[in-house]
C-alpha cells in the first residue's frame, strides 16, 4: 500500500473514532460513574454537551500572592529544529487548580493519592451571585446549601459543591484579586459553616470557587481551607464556565495532575451536561 494511502487510512480511521466519542461521550460518562455515583436528575437539562471549566493559564494570570507563579520558556522552534517544545515552570496553585488534602494537613492524601472515582462525580452548583454583587465579602452559607436541597433535593452523593459568585468575570483584570490599599483581598468563599455542613452531607467529595481561594478574600486564619482539606477532601480554584451549566444533574470531570507527593496542581476541568 503507498504511503499516501496509509496516510489517508489513518486519518479516516481518526475521523470515525473522533465522531464516534463525540456522539457517545454523555452518556458513556455517566454510565462509567456507576451507580452509586450517578447524579441527580438535572432540572435544568440542557440536552447534551460539555462545558470546559479550565481558564487558559497565561505567565501574567493572577495569584493569591499577587506574584507570577507560571513561566513558559522556548526550548527549540519549529523553524530551526523543526518542532515546537517549551519548558515550563509553575507553582501547583496556579490558575484552574486543585488542592489535594495535603495542601492544609500535615499527612493527609497528595494529589497523586486521590482515587479517580473521586475525579468524576455528580456538581452541585449554589448561586451566589447576588449576594457577591452586593458584598465582594460575601460567603457561601448552610443557608445557601439549604436553599438549594429545597430547589433540588439531597446532595448527590460523593458530588462536588461549586459556588457561583461570578467572580469568573474578572479574571483579566485587578478586580479578580481586588486588594485594598492594605493588601487584604475581597471576594467571596466558603463559611466555614458551610464547610462543616458538607461534611456532614451525603459522603461529599469537593468544593470548588470561581476565586482566588476557598476561602473568602479577608480570611486571616483559612478556617474553610483547613476544616475541608483537612477532612481528606479536595478543592478547585479558579474555577470557570459555572453560568453555562445547570445547578444539578452536571457531571464534573477533574484531570487533576499526578506527581508524587503534590499538594495539588493546575488542572483541566470539564463538564459533562
Amino acid at each position: 500500500m503507498c504511503d499516501a494511502c496509509v496516510i489517508d487510512d489513518v486519518k479516516r480511521r481518526m475521523l470515525s473514532r473522533r465522531d464516534f466519542f463525540r456522539a457517545s461521550a454523555g452518556a458513556g460518562a455517566a454510565a462509567a460513574l456507576g451507580a452509586g455515583l450517578a447524579p441527580a436528575p438535572a432540572r435544568a437539562q440542557t440536552g447534551g454537551g460539555m462545558v470546559d471549566m479550565t481558564h487558559t493559564l497565561t505567565e501574567d494570570f493572577p495569584t493569591f500572592f499577587g506574584d507570577q507563579q507560571f513561566f513558559l520558556d522556548r526550548v527549540v522552534s519549529f523553524a530551526e529544529d523543526g518542532f515546537n517544545a517549551f519548558d515550563i515552570r509553575v507553582h501547583e496553585h496556579t490558575g484552574t487548580h486543585i488542592d489535594a488534602p495535603l495542601h492544609f494537613s500535615e499527612d493527609g492524601d497528595s494529589v497523586d493519592q486521590i482515587p479517580v472515582d473521586r475525579l468524576i462525580v455528580p456538581l452541585a452548583v449554589i448561586d451566589i451571585r447576588e449576594k457577591a454583587e452586593a458584598d465582594p465579602d460575601a460567603q457561601l452559607t448552610p443557608d445557601d446549601i439549604a436553599a438549594w436541597q429545597e430547589r433540588h433535593g439531597d446532595l448527590p452523593r460523593g458530588a462536588c459543591v461549586a459556588m457561583n459568585s461570578g467572580w469568573a468575570r474578572h479574571v483579566g483584570g485587578t478586580m479578580f484579586r481586588n486588594a485594598d490599599d492594605d493588601g487584604v483581598m475581597h471576594f467571596p468563599g466558603f463559611h466555614p459553616e458551610a464547610s462543616a455542613m458538607l461534611r456532614e452531607a451525603n459522603d461529599i467529595a469537593g468544593m470548588a470557587v470561581d476565586t482566588l481561594s476557598l476561602d473568602h478574600g479577608p480570611s486571616a486564619d483559612f478556617a474553610t481551607h483547613y476544616d475541608w482539606l483537612g477532612s481528606g477532601r479536595w478543592g478547585i480554584e479558579c474555577l470557570a464556565g459555572l453560568d453555562e451549566v445547570p445547578e444539578a444533574g452536571a457531571v464534573l470531570v477533574v484531570g487533576a495532575p499526578k506527581h508524587a507527593g503534590g499538594s495539588g496542581g493546575p488542572a483541566r476541568v470539564f463538564t459533562l451536561l
